[in-house]
């Protein structure tokens, strides 16, 4: 269940060895957390198992963004990407994050398993005017057409630049 918290401006910073680790269901529940992951998230183990995985979904973060996440975990494929947490208690916390899909008996998806690491500072510097730019279409275009707007802004850069997502990404 998605908490209503109001976002802070603390930042937790990650340490350069920590790895952020939690694994979902296919429909994003959450299924296990490593002590790291509840350490950052400020929210208890009981309260993070069963919960969606949105549960540390900061509102600075584009919707276009999880929808592009989504599909492509859900098309079996890896999903690299910087990304804005909040904690329970408001605050933020910036990871570099990697899902895969977990594969069953059939090749069916399972689950998901990611893992965060500590994000370049000049890559979060690179990255947070892009995701305001989305936000900002997201909102211009209303609940209805919010999805797609914020994605044309990430399609409009990857035209811009001549790279796919992935290299986008990777050059940061």
């Amino acid at each position: 269940m998605k908490r209503k918290i109001t976002p802070t401006k603390v930042e937790r910073v990650m340490r350069e060895n920590d790895f952020i680790v939690s694994k979902t269901d296919p429909k994003g529940i959450i299924t296990y957390g490593n002590p790291i992951f509840i350490e950052f998230s400020g929210y208890t183990e009981e309260e993070l198992i069963g919960s969606q995985h949105n549960i540390i979904r900061h509102p600075d973060m584009p919707r276009a963004a999880f929808k592009l996440a989504w599909d492509t975990i859900q098309s079996g494929q890896e999903f690299f990407a910087y990304v804005k947490n909040m904690s329970k208690d408001g605050g933020f916390y910036w990871v570099f994050t990697h899902i895969a899909p977990d594969f069953g008996p059939g090749g069916r998806i399972v689950g998901y398993t990611s893992v965060r690491r500590c994000p370049k500072r000049e890559a979060i510097g690179k990255i947070e005017p892009v995701y305001q730019k989305m936000l900002q279409a997201e909102k211009s275009a209303g609940a209805r057409d919010a999805i797609a707007a914020g994605t044309q802004v990430l399609v409009d850069l990857m035209q811009q630049t001549g790279m796919s997502y992935e290299e986008l990404v990777f050059s940061l």
